[in-house]
């Protein structure tokens, strides 16, 4: 069978006797997948209404609170292919004390989201960074370097939230070897302290805990001559 080519040639390549039936196959997926899905990319226009969450953020670095507004857009919506991901950003507070770098941030943070892609990165990326000043201890004993890094906790939260990150939990065998190292912790606890000191003591980490370097929880306890996480697991003799 003779194929005029009327385009020039620019490239060739042997073909294989097997390589016929893979690109039909290839071709037929292709050809069975909607071409009508929307990804998220900067060209999607912003609808009307946007469903969000807002977080609030209290540190003892301002006096007043921030409020750190996400609106996710739906694509695709009533469809087995229907997503949600984040569009925009909005952060408020009564003190204007940070309010140019807080604008440039929102605006700059929009924009990622717009792009589409993985923009889980955000989230590391505003966690690493850390104030000269030094950092606090949020509630529930978690470390945060930055308001900026308190920010991007709110950020990865949202997009647990909505299914674009995994939360990064034990394994069963793991979650059982912190509850016994807990539980063994705390009789060992109970025999100094009075009845109404343990029952606080077992519905949070104990008092004199150290920040664990990997999950930055102050759950640092001394075990069997080993400092061991009681929140994540992680130990200093591995």
């Amino acid at each position: 069978m003779t194929i005029k080519i009327n385009n020039k040639i620019v490239g060739y390549n042997v073909a294989k006797e097997d390589e016929p039936a893979a690109e039909t196959e290839t071709s037929r997926e292709e050809a069975s997948k909607p071409n009508n899905i929307i990804q998220m990319h900067e060209k999607v226009e912003r609808p009307e209404m946007l469903v969000g969450s807002t977080y609030k953020i209290k540190t003892p670095l301002t006096e007043h609170a921030l409020y750190v507004t996400i609106n996710d857009i739906i694509l695709n919506p009533g469809t087995e292919h229907e997503l949600r991901r984040p569009f925009e950003v909005f952060i408020n507070s009564k003190s204007m004390d940070h309010f140019q770098w807080i604008v440039a941030l929102t605006r700059i943070i929009s924009a990622v989201f717009r792009k589409g892609g993985d923009v889980t990165f955000l989230v590391e990326e505003l966690r690493s960074v850390f104030d000269p000043r030094g950092g606090y201890f949020k509630k529930g004993g978690v470390f945060m370097p930055s308001l900026v890094a308190e920010i991007g906790d709110a950020i990865e939260n949202h997009l647990r939230m909505i299914g674009m990150l995994k939360a990064e939990g034990l394994d069963e065998h793991q979650q059982q070897l912190v509850d016994a190292k807990r539980k063994e912790f705390e009789q060992r606890q109970s025999s100094t302290q009075s009845p109404t000191k343990n029952e606080e003591a077992s519905s949070s980490f104990p008092d004199g805990a150290q920040l664990c370097n990997k999950c930055q929880h102050k759950a640092m306890i001394q075990m069997d001559g080993c400092l061991t996480c009681l929140n994540c697991g992680d130990s200093k003799c591995g």
